[in-house]
């Protein structure tokens, strides 16, 4: 629908599937909002202050959880918003600009855990020339791109969609995510090839590259010393174990648009998902991550470091 400025509202549905429920899932919702972007923050900081930690690999690290703050403000504000309302709409260009910055961020996540990939690889496979690949420039080249690449190819899409015409105006679901592919009178061959290229360079090429990368790993680890298998096991253990659950949200998420999106249990599912996955990556990299456990058992327990 349109109001006399032209502008179009989109109807959010879903929220009725919360029932007497929805009071405690806003509160469960801001806390977990809460505790992500403070858990964030709070390692981004250690990193940001402790010399030790100024290496690639914390680097990469930061900006993941970065990415994670970025991810839950784009999401949390309008979705607690929402939960307490009579009435769930969004205008069409905030729902685009809501979809830009969570896809691009997100497809940010797979190339920052391909680099954190390929530095685990030279760290370990390649120590006596770490330093000399793995200078600053290339750090912040590689940065540079996993920031600036998805957000460009995404931006391609939604300008694309935002000149098609659209037939229906409630978007079954939560928040703005692909569902909305589903508001427009026809579908787009040119967008549809885009996002197809897009999904290849920033999803499927960075996991094939994660998974050679972290197979040579394997490989030399095991012909190498016990030392060597140990810290192998030590410092890629948190990087799979975020690809694996990353890999896995963004895997439902690309199969929601051919989902039932109007079943209760499509709605349990995306907040389950959303709900504790922002959560998820400062508390494997705060306590799996040896230098950073250190430093944040430090900042919250000093009187036993005393």
């Amino acid at each position: 629908m349109a109001d006399e400025l032209n502008v179009t509202y989109i109807n959010l549905y879903g929220y009725d599937e919360m029932g007497n429920y929805r009071y405690l899932i806003f509160l469960n919702m801001l806390i977990v909002y809460i505790l992500s972007v403070s858990f964030n923050i709070i390692i981004v900081y250690l990193i940001w202050i402790h010399k030790n930690l100024h290496e690639p690999m914390y680097i990469f690290i930061a900006a993941l959880l970065l990415n994670s703050v970025i991810t839950s403000t784009t999401v949390y504000p309008k979705l607690l918003i929402d939960i307490l309302s009579e009435k769930q709409v969004i205008t069409y260009s905030a729902c685009l600009l809501q979809c830009f910055l969570y896809y691009s961020v997100s497809a940010s996540d797979f190339l920052l855990l391909a680099a954190m990939a390929y530095d685990r690889y030279v760290s370990i496979c390649k120590p006596l020339q770490y330093t000399t690949i793995m200078t600053k420039t290339v750090v912040s080249i590689i940065l540079s791109l996993a920031w600036f690449l998805p957000a460009c190819q995404i931006a391609v899409s939604t300008v694309l969609s935002a000149n098609m015409k659209l037939c229906h105006f409630t978007l079954k679901a939560i928040f703005c995510n692909n569902s909305y592919y589903n508001l427009f009178c026809v579908t787009s061959v040119v967008r549809d090839i885009n996002d197809m290229v897009t999904l290849f360079n920033v999803a499927v090429l960075p996991i094939f590259f994660i998974l050679f990368t972290y197979t040579r790993i394997l490989i030399i680890s095991y012909r190498s010393s016990r030392n060597v298998r140990k810290k192998a096991a030590q410092t890629c253990s948190p990087h799979l174990i975020i690809l694996i659950s990353f890999s896995s949200l963004c895997l439902y998420d690309v199969l929601i648009i051919r989902l039932d999106k109007g079943s209760n249990l499509h709605f349990i599912m995306t907040l389950q998902a959303f709900l504790y996955y922002p959560l998820f990556n400062p508390v494997v990299y705060g306590l799996k991550v040896k230098e950073i456990y250190k430093h944040l058992k430090k900042l919250l327990c000093p009187a036993k470091m005393i």
